[in-house]
């Protein structure tokens, strides 16, 4: 896989370091580090870093003292790594670092599609862009090294479908680079005051232009027979695969003048002068933001600036196929029927989550529901979640609400913020204790699973384990949330509906005591995905009983997806194959038709 292949690279290129946080599509690549180093016994320390911030600036250390290091997120990560980001620029580093910041054109599964090309453009970093695993494989070595010639960060910006995209992939044994850590003191250069980061910048902008002269990350070119004079594709990423391919099928490989750019920030100044001399019409193909045509900075050029490639989406080859086939005046294919909209993502049967917001929402219908990101934002399928913005950011919202109701006047309604687990330690900490400093009133539900399910299973830091295996110190959620300053926490199990219920009134009522605060419950419960956690819980045999009166009540306000509706005899029926035989759905009909019978 192409995560695979990108931790590969890392551990034959000799990294010593590698930190990450999770997220989707690149939350593959920091396991396959680790086991690619004990594969062959290589030495290297890598963590799964609380944020990615935090993560950045653990391997930005570990280069300033002059080894490899690799830092990997998706593009939303990088928001939160952007603060070290765009320093390291001007400071520089000595030993490699490579940042991966994996893009979701589409997007996919995330908050944004933004590239992450533009912000390495913002921060006058260079960029790589590959077009498959196999070459994604390939540019980390070249990018430790183009690091570690100009002492810069250099970025590898797969996206999601070369992430997740698999091909076959030559292995190397690793190098083995004989490095002691040695830091050499430099206040001037890593302590970088006012006076001194003007002289940085000039440095730094030097750098970027002689980058942009390497004839070895200049444009890969394949040339056409003459057939489309003054014609001429340029393209970058997965895009440039999808051309490479749709133009063979079109019968046009090899007839028009193509461009493979591997780096498009800085691009090639040669590339640049070269085009505006021999070309009088150009396409680019990039995804998701104009990077590459906003540096041509030509009439000549069609793109997303003349509205030629869609402004927003993923560039899928049927996409790519129809622009390409309009640029080159051929007829267009008839488009295949956009797909169906399909099922609706659920929480799987058996989630805690689920049972934690249906009792969040019985015990306060009128109530306002800040979420977070995570699996437990599907929380808004049931209508116990209202706002999802960013990681950390239910909880500064629930302030946020109260701070204006408070103010308005009038009866404040309850707030009842949730959050995950592996999200707390991300991004929760702070707002809570600014919440509780600026006495706020709401109700916090920390969604602990015992995981970071969302991205595959990951360990969070109360687990106790790295990414490596071994045990690590853990931390407690409950120790932190005391330490925050919070005097009201409580802990339950969310499958018994009324004792949650019952903790988040006594949560409730305490808010608007006069010493009333912020609220915090643990609802604990671990995934259904870990399938130790299941082995270990009871098991039901669930039944409905001829009391079901289609009501929908279970269908509607707990969907959980093994309850079915029999349209035949408007009852609900359970899916025996879905089911894990939780019990929790016994606490939801209003009728009592839902049964609960222990399994020997």
């Amino acid at each position: 896989m192409g995560n695979e292949a990108i931790a590969r690279g890392i551990i034959e290129a000799g990294c010593t370091l590698a930190a990450s946080y999770p997220g989707t599509p690149a939350s593959e690549i920091l396991p396959a580090v680790a086991a690619f180093a004990q594969e062959t016994g290589v030495s290297i320390h890598a963590e799964w870093s609380v944020n990615e911030k935090v993560a950045y600036e653990t391997a930005l250390a570990n280069s300033m003292a002059g080894r490899r290091s690799a830092v990997s997120m998706k593009q939303v990560g990088l928001n939160v790594a952007s603060d070290p980001f765009l320093r390291s620029a001007y400071l520089g580093v000595k030993g490699g670092f490579m940042i991966i910041s994996a893009d979701d054109p589409g997007p996919h599964s995330s908050q944004t599609e933004q590239d992450s090309r533009f912000f390495a453009m913002f921060a006058k970093v260079p960029v790589l862009d590959p077009s498959s695993p196999r070459e994604a494989k390939d540019m980390v070595g070249k990018a430790f090294e183009l690091s570690e010639k100009y002492e810069l960060p250099v970025m590898l910006r797969p996206t999601t479908r070369v992430c997740h995209a698999r091909q076959t992939v030559a292995l190397s044994p690793p190098e083995i680079l004989d490095r002691p850590a040695r830091f050499e003191k430099n206040p001037g250069r890593w302590c970088a005051t006012p006076q001194y980061v003007r002289e940085l910048h000039r440095q730094l902008n030097d750098k970027i232009a002689r980058i942009a002269m390497e004839p070895d990350f200049a444009p890969v070119f394949t040339p056409g027979d003459g057939s489309f004079p003054g014609v001429g594709i340029i393209a970058s990423g997965v895009v440039f695969a999808h051309a490479w391919d749709l133009l063979e099928d079109l019968g046009l490989g090899g007839r028009v003048d193509l461009y493979q750019v591997t780096m498009p920030y800085p691009l090639n100044r040669d590339f640049i002068r070269r085009l505006e001399a021999q070309y009088q019409r150009l396409l680019v193909l990039e995804e998701t933001y104009p990077v590459m045509e906003l540096q041509l900075k030509s009439d000549k050029v069609q793109g997303r600036l003349t509205q030629t490639i869609p402004g927003e989406g993923e560039l899928t080859p049927e996409v790519v196929g129809r622009i390409l086939e309009k640029f080159l005046g051929r007829a267009e294919t008839p488009g295949a029927a956009p797909p169906g909209g399909g099922v609706r993502p659920t929480l799987c049967a058996g989630c805690g989550h689920r049972a934690a917001f249906y009792a969040i929402k019985e015990a306060f219908p009128g109530g306002i529901f800040p979420g977070d990101i995570g699996c437990y934002t599907l929380g808004m399928n049931l209508g116990a979640v209202d706002t999802c913005h960013c990681m950390g950011a239910g909880i500064s919202q629930a302030a946020g609400f109260y701070h204006a109701y408070a103010a308005g006047g009038g009866e404040i309604p309850a707030i009842v913020a949730a959050i995950g687990d592996s999200t707390f330690f991300h991004a929760g900490v702070p707002a809570l204790m600014n919440a509780v400093m600026h006495r706020a009133r709401f109700i916090m539900v920390i969604l602990d699973n015992a995981t970071t399910a969302m991205t595959g299973l990951q360990p969070t830091p109360e687990a106790g384990v790295n990414a490596m295996g071994q045990p690590a110190q853990p931390l407690y959620l409950a120790d932190l949330v005391r330490a925050c300053g919070v005097k009201f926490l409580r802990e339950c199990d969310p499958y018994d509906i009324p004792a949650l219920m019952s903790l988040l009134q006594e949560a409730h009522r305490y808010c608007r005591t006069p010493e009333g605060g912020v609220a915090v419950v643990i609802a604990r419960h671990p995934c259904m995905l870990d399938k130790k956690a299941y082995e270990r819980q009871p098991v039901y045999e669930m039944c409905v009983t001829e009391d079901c009166t289609g009501c929908r009540h279970c269908l509607d306000e707990f969907e959980c997806p093994a309850l079915i509706l029999n349209e035949g005899t408007e009852q609900v029926v359970i899916d025996g194959v879905r089911c894990v035989g939780c019990g929790v759905c016994s606490h939801v009909c209003p009728g009592g038709a839902i049964e609960a019978r222990r399994r020997e």
